[in-house]
């Protein structure tokens, strides 16, 4: 598929902060929300791009891995506004979720041992589980297209359960697999230079000779950063594995607070770097985590997504992200399961997961409003119940 070429008259790049400041504080609804958002407006309404372009961007960017909506936002911004636009408009897009989050962060950090933050989360989690869960049904629907990918998911969900497994390397064989299988390795055609970026990036890690906590954290997100392919709920199970199992920065009641925050505020999933970082380091641990989970998504646009959209009819590129979605999608669930065992104790907390997710699946409810409502829930049945389970969780 060619690029278009259509000439896009430039923006300043005041306007392109102004209109993803707005569009950040007010961007509920997940990355398929939020994209149509953009489309809309600035197709229709500010005709900043044709509608090809826009959906040569949204393609482009549900290439790579990263967060689907920072991604188009930081791909409009550089069509519009060039190099500098990009960076102008794509942090301007994250900065009010970074202040939310962050600001959460620093509540949890001084009331987090207080009985109704307790039992907020004690309602709250089971909700947390059947969100997941509900999210990864509809990623299945929308990419899983035949029996590999379900094998794919079903082996990637067993290690993560069984063994706990590094799920960078899940990702990294998954997409081997699906070059193996949909490519044209064997046809004698070469493949696609961004093939190889994402291997590269996987390799960035908390190196042992960081010797600072910020330093690990920056390493380890900008590794966590890399890998989001399919959605930012990939991310769930890759943060559990390290922040809980490999560094004991959090315990796993923590972590699943974590990820309501990121689920519930504005923005994408992975704005849970922000929290974690700010739990584990303060302020400035929640500056660097947010740079290094956003910076990969920044440069692979600007760097690799020229190159995909010459070469995005390449079968090896798409068979690499045939099988590293599958493995999305199996290390999601495999990640419900272990933290299923945190989230859910008790009879109550059962019928909350089964509710919320017979709920999201038979209503169009938005995330807020339910954690909302499960929080009421934890807030009156948790000094009724007492559920010491609750407490003794590390």
């Amino acid at each position: 598929m060619t690029t278009t070429t259509t000439t896009i008259p430039k923006g300043r790049i005041g306007e392109l902060v102004r209109y993803f400041l707005r569009l950040g504080f007010l961007g509920f609804g997940g990355p398929v929300a939020l994209v149509g958002q953009m489309e809309c407006e600035l197709v229709d309404q500010h005709k900043w791009l044709t509608k090809e372009q826009m959906r040569e961007a949204i393609a482009i960017c549900q290439s790579l891995p990263g967060p689907l909506a920072i991604q188009v936002g930081v791909y409009v911004s550089y069509l519009r506004g060039g190099f500098w636009g990009a960076w102008a408009g794509g942090w301007a897009f994250i900065l009010p979720n970074f202040v939310i989050v962050a600001s959460l962060g620093a509540l949890y950090v001084y009331l987090g041992d207080l009985q109704p933050v307790t039992a907020i989360f004690y309602g709250v989690s089971p909700a947390v589980i059947a969100l997941i869960l509900h999210s990864c049904y509809r990623l299945a629907k929308l990419g899983m297209e035949d029996w590999l990918q379900w094998v794919i998911a079903a082996v990637c969900f067993a290690v993560t359960v069984i063994l706990q497994a590094e799920v960078a390397l899940l990702f990294i064989g998954a997409g081997i697999v699906g070059i193996l299988y949909y490519g044209s390795l064997f046809k004698r055609t070469p493949p696609a230079l961004s093939i190889a970026v994402v291997p590269v990036l996987a390799q960035l890690g908390p190196a042992a000779t960081s010797s600072s906590l910020l330093g690990k954290l920056l390493l380890f997100f900008l590794k966590a950063g890399s890998l989001t392919f399919g959605s930012g709920l990939v991310i769930v199970p890759f943060l559990e594995q390290g922040l809980v199992q490999q560094f004991g920065w959090l315990d796993q009641r923590q972590f699943l607070i974590a990820v309501a925050i990121g689920m519930i505020s504005p923005g994408p999933v992975v704005i849970t770097a922000t929290f974690v970082g700010y739990l584990v380091a303060g302020f400035w641990g929640s500056v660097v985590s947010t740079i290094g989970i956003f910076l990969p998504s920044f440069l692979l646009v600007l760097i690799v997504a020229p190159m995909l959209a010459r070469h995005r009819g390449n079968p090896n590129v798409q068979g690499f992200v045939k099988g590293a979605y599958a493995a999305a999608i199996g290390t999601i669930l495999g990640a419900c399961i272990l933290l299923g065992r945190v989230a859910i104790g008790d009879w109550l907390t059962v019928l909350i997961g089964v509710v919320s997710l017979a709920i999201l699946f038979r209503w169009k409810v938005s995330n807020p409003l339910l954690i909302a409502a499960t929080a009421v829930v934890g807030l009156i049945a948790f000094p009724l119940l007492q559920p010491t389970w609750v407490m003794n969780i590390h």
